[in-house]
């Protein structure tokens, strides 16, 4: 059977000053997805209000929009203030409640699931009960559970991440969100990652760590790569983009030490570009690869 991954979460504006963007971490792990050939659609909550319709255009042109986008009458689309630093990290101003704090098990969703291989979650669309306790009643399916922790604080309680993290077969957190869900911050990394796997028994565990590249452990091997230096206009969606490269790699059963690679490379790819979604420039991404060999498997 095609693989189908279902990415379910919040689809929203990202707004740059007077500028918008379509974003959303699941619809952007939905977009990456397609653009490597891995069927995937977003599950979400839209308002039914201009701000809405024009997400549902985007989505349609996107071939992204399906009866899994619900409509709510009396919640909004939420639109996210960002605001990007001296080194072009991002900060996200986020409203609440809004429509995706209100998804449902209704009908097409509960149907779709039953077709469905995987699933990518985050966090934050879990910052209400019911968009929660819809995603937890999908998960007595057999799905292959991506768990991407993504933390926006103030919206989420740690006993929250605590039940997802044990209810996930894979974790993609960065290593700000690993020293807060290990609380060992003098630790070395691959030993938080061991200490996090006996707590939480899942199967392949990857830790982001920004220009510093990432680690994973999977098949109880350790792989570890620097990353790669490219010219930043923003970090909105690099952590994105590199969790759809890894998705797809790991579906596909590519060799995890080149699915690593090119996790790192299309990450700092999207960097390289104003924006969560920009179309991907082979050519570029082959020569930020090629400069530099760089995969380091650890024992």
């Amino acid at each position: 059977m095609k693989k189908q991954v279902l990415c379910y979460g919040e689809v929203l504006w990202d707004t740059f000053g007077t500028e918008k963007k379509a974003g959303g971490a699941p619809m952007n792990v939905a977009l990456h997805l397609v653009q490597q050939g891995i069927a995937a659609l977003p599950v979400s909550r839209l308002g039914n209000d201009a701000s809405g319709n024009k997400l549902v255009e985007f989505l349609k042109a996107n071939k992204l929009y399906s009866d899994l986008i619900q409509t709510d009458e009396k919640l909004p689309t939420c639109e996210v203030t960002v605001k990007l630093d001296e080194n072009q990290q991002a900060t996200y101003t986020i409203p609440q409640p809004v429509s995706w704090d209100n998804i449902r098990d209704e009908a097409p969703l509960l149907e779709k699931i039953r077709k469905t291989n995987v699933i990518v979650f985050g966090s934050l669309a879990c910052r209400t009960e019911t968009s929660r306790n819809t995603l937890l009643n999908l998960f007595e399916n057999r799905l292959l559970k991506i768990f991407d922790v993504n933390l926006r604080p103030p919206h989420y309680q740690l006993s929250t991440i605590e039940t997802l993290a044990a209810m996930a077969d894979v974790i993609k957190m960065n290593e700000e969100e690993a020293n807060l869900l290990i609380g060992a911050y003098d630790e070395p990394l691959k030993d938080k990652i061991i200490e996090f796997q006996r707590k939480f028994h899942c199967q392949t565990i990857c830790v982001t760590r920004g220009e510093n590249g990432a680690m994973i452990w999977h098949n109880e091997k350790f792989y570890e790569h620097p990353g790669y230096t490219v010219k930043v206009e923003d970090t909105v969606g690099a952590g994105d983009a590199f969790l759809a490269t890894f998705i797809a790699g790991l579906l596909n059963k590519h060799p995890m030490d080149k699915v690593l690679e090119k996790a790192c490379a299309i990450g700092a790819f999207v960097t390289s570009r104003r924006g969560a979604n920009p179309v991907y420039d082979e050519a570029e991404i082959s020569e930020i690869i090629n400069k530099q060999e760089s995969i380091i498997p650890l024992n």
